[in-house]
């Protein structure tokens, strides 16, 4: 089979840099399932959108409404709004910053993910698994344990990106988008979103990087920035400077790095670091570790005298270097012990909250948290782990029926 020219090549290579991108006016119209599903989420803990015009009142003059907002689009004419900014509370206790969009925001912001997808799909490496059609965080974990079973890994580096979404810096944000959008008018509208700001206690606030967290074309944005800034230069270096297997996993901004050779971790470790700096990144001091991890960590710890292999955790599951009954390497995962008690203790609220709801709806509603739970966590040799998450769970729940001085068995099944 002849091999394209050089030549031959860049001219392809050119004609898939840049493409005229812009929400097309089905996208548009289809927003009406998008509405239908909106108004389950208006509904939930976020309350109603920034601008106050609810889902139901949108759809009441649905046609005109989308076929207004399909003229401001084309004729460059629509104005994005700042983000209602509130908080929702993370496992460690502390609070993480959402951004609630504007209606109009959300409908044209989910419908230009749709038709960019498309695009970037094209471009985005193996190793990329966050928030991408087809792929999960299962996905990920596999891929991980399959690359720590198999390849020859002595060495791991969790790392974490401090602030990752607030850091994002817009002007290499749009350099970046420059190189796939033709279109100014997306790039104008993009970067309206990425300008527009939030409210926050009825102040406006200014945002001059970043992307707001929640917002729907926030995710795709993050990995387009992350693609250039991280798994480009990645598989680059690992081909022109690894001495060893390296093997790498990204969901969003969490990823790990395994290598066989000490010296490949140092070196990549430091090139990180004058990486994203020079994006207006860095690694987060505290929550960035190079460790021993793998089929021969036990072995080098215990020649130093360091003890047992270290642990690190990646997408709620702590990994820990295990042996089979016949001493082979054998990679066990747990359920982190802090997302256990955290989601322990969302159960224990809720069920204060439903306590004077009759008893088979309470446990249809338990059964539905834990059907939940097991369909993430019910991984590979996390079974103890899910054992006594369903303990705890069914504690919980006959010290709430006590206290309402009633008997009940408890029937997990159908």
């Amino acid at each position: 089979m002849r091999r394209r020219s050089r030549g031959c090549r860049r001219s392809v290579d050119r004609g898939r840099r840049r493409q005229g991108i812009e929400p097309r006016k089905q996208d548009i119209q289809d927003a009406d399932a998008v509405i239908r599903s909106g108004r389950q989420h208006a509904r939930g803990r976020h309350g109603e959108p920034e601008d106050g015009v609810t889902w139901e009142a949108y759809r009441e003059g649905l046609e005109d409404n989308l076929q207004s907002l399909h003229g401001r689009l084309h004729r460059g004419a629509y104005r994005a709004r700042p983000s209602r900014r509130v908080y929702i509370p993370k496992a460690d206790g502390r609070q993480r910053p959402l951004g609630v969009a504007a209606l109009e925001d959300k409908l044209v912001q989910r419908s230009l993910v749709k038709v960019m997808n498309a695009v970037y799909e094209e471009d985005f490496l193996g190793f990329s698994y966050g928030f991408r059609p087809g792929r999960s965080q299962h996905h990920a974990l596999d891929a991980l344990a399959v690359g720590l079973q198999r390849m020859k890994v002595s060495w791991v580096l969790d790392a974490d990106i401090r602030g990752f979404l607030d850091a994002i810096d817009h002007g290499w944000m749009l350099k970046f988008l420059e190189h796939r959008i033709a279109d100014k008018r997306v790039l104008r509208l993009i970067q309206k979103w990425l300008g527009a700001g939030v409210m926050e206690k009825g102040k406006w606030m200014q945002t001059e990087e970043g992307t707001p967290q929640g917002a729907t074309i926030s995710p795709l944005l993050a990995n387009i920035y992350l693609h250039y800034v991280l798994d480009l230069w990645a598989q680059q270096w690992r081909k022109r400077w690894a001495r060893g297997s390296i093997i790498i996993v990204r969901y969003a901004d969490d990823f790990v790095v395994g290598f066989q050779f000490y010296s490949d971790a140092e070196r990549f470790q430091v090139a990180l670091r004058e990486r994203l700096r020079k994006f207006s990144l860095e690694l987060h001091p505290e929550k960035t570790r190079l460790l021993l991890f793998g089929r021969y960590a036990a072995k080098m710890r215990e020649e130093r005298g360091l003890g047992k292999p270290e642990t690190f955790d990646f997408l709620g599951l702590t990994h820990i270097c295990g042996r089979t009954r016949s001493g082979k390497f054998l990679l066990r995962r747990h359920t982190m012990r802090r997302r256990m008690r955290a989601k322990l203790r969302e159960v224990k609220a809720e069920l204060q909250r439903r306590r004077h709801l009759p008893i088979p709806e309470q446990g249809a509603w338990l059964r539905v948290v834990v059907r939940g739970y097991f369909a993430y966590h019910a991984v590979p040799t996390n079974i103890m782990a899910l054992s006594s998450f369903r303990t705890q769970l069914a504690h919980l729940w006959h010290r709430a029926l006590q206290r309402r001085s009633q008997r009940a068995g408890m029937n997990w099944g159908e």
